[in-house]
């Protein structure tokens, strides 16, 4: 075949050489129409998007359809919606690897490493605290505008908040769990609150501030979240102290307990020993009573005053006989005995 051949309408080069034309012609056309309507999206719900034209801000566009010029002609961004809230976690107060290695494995490390992570409070202790921010965007087109600083910028002024505020407060206060102070429970969720506005508020002065200087981030603050902890080679030892707390408070319970059942118990023994002699000393007055009801009733009676001695002469001998020995003594004159007859001696013998 010969090259005039070749060349003919009709021949197979031709003919291979129209259809890939064809086909490149066909995937330009497809290629135009994906790079004219690349732009042409629809923006779901939550969301908004900031179309730029060159760089330069054109218009805002909210959920829906969006129609605009492919790139570089339009640029668009797609940012949250005003409703929606988003949370970033500050890892910058957060102990870095290496010194978490160390805290876990021990062994020497530099100051800088040491140190990661801990703040100093007012009262010359450190410590750590894990914080969250939860922010709104407010201008879209700022936000957009900021970029990629607008998280190193929240983790700036976190790290200022959070630095302020711990140093003016001492450890107790930023900790705010300490069970054996008294009257804790009641100030715990108050001091837990106040610590969380005071960075809020710090974080947000600072974001007025920008907003003023024309540096704005588009952003609104909507809340924070603080959690507060020690260094792991402090934890033991406040867990010792409060563990020791915990142990001192139940013996001093557990005293105070057996303190008062052993004062019931007391009072019950006292109670039965007054009652035991109250009753004793009625029964001994009753016996002596007893006992003197005949003298009593003799001595009262003033008609026969020789009654008395009639009664002692009558009763004195059987009295005497009853007895080993006796030996009388004048009652007037203590110097001289009265020596009983032998009849008499005979019947007092035993």
């Amino acid at each position: 075949m010969t090259e005039r051949q070749k060349l003919e309408p009709g021949g197979p080069w031709t003919q291979s050489i129209r259809l890939a034309f064809i086909a490149i012609f066909v995937l330009t056309l497809f290629a135009a129409g994906a790079w004219l309507l690349s732009n042409v999206r629809q923006i779901p719900p939550g969301s908004r998007a900031v179309v730029l034209r060159f760089g330069a801000e054109q218009r805002v566009a909210e959920p829906g359809l969006l129609l605009a010029w492919p790139a570089p002609v339009n640029e668009v961004v797609m940012v949250p919606g005003p409703d929606r809230v988003i949370e970033h976690r500050v890892t910058a107060l957060l102990r870095s690897s290496e010194a978490q290695s160390l805290d876990i494995n021990g062994g020497p490390g530099n100051d800088a490493v040491s140190g990661s992570g801990f703040l100093l409070t007012g009262d010359a202790g450190v410590v750590q605290l894990d914080i969250s921010v939860f922010y709104r965007v407010r201008t879209p087109t700022a936000y957009v505008l900021q970029d990629k600083h607008v998280l190193p910028l929240l983790d700036r002024l976190v790290e200022r908040a959070a630095v302020a505020v711990c140093a003016s407060r001492d450890l107790d206060t930023i900790l705010v769990a300490r069970p054996e102070m008294p009257g804790n429970d009641m100030n715990v969720a108050q001091q837990r609150e106040q610590l969380r506005s005071d960075v809020q508020r710090n974080i947000e002065q600072n974001l007025l501030r920008l907003q003023q200087s024309g540096s704005d981030a588009g952003i609104t603050l909507e809340r924070v979240t603080v959690q507060s902890a020690l260094p792991l080679t402090t934890v033991a030892a406040f867990n010792a102290v409060l563990t020791a707390s915990q142990q001192a408070s139940k013996a001093i319970a557990t005293a105070q307990s057996d303190a008062s059942l052993t004062r019931q118990k007391a009072v019950q023994q006292a109670d039965q020993m007054r009652q035991t002699a109250q009753a004793k000393a009625q029964e001994s007055v009753a016996k002596a009573q007893s006992d003197t009801a005949t003298i009593a009733r003799l001595a009262s009676n003033h008609d026969d005053p020789d009654l008395l001695g009639r009664i002692y002469r009558q009763r004195i001998a059987g009295i005497l006989s009853q007895a080993g020995s006796v030996i009388t003594v004048s009652p007037q004159d203590d110097a001289h005995l009265i020596l009983q007859g032998v009849a008499q001696q005979e019947a007092t013998k035993p």
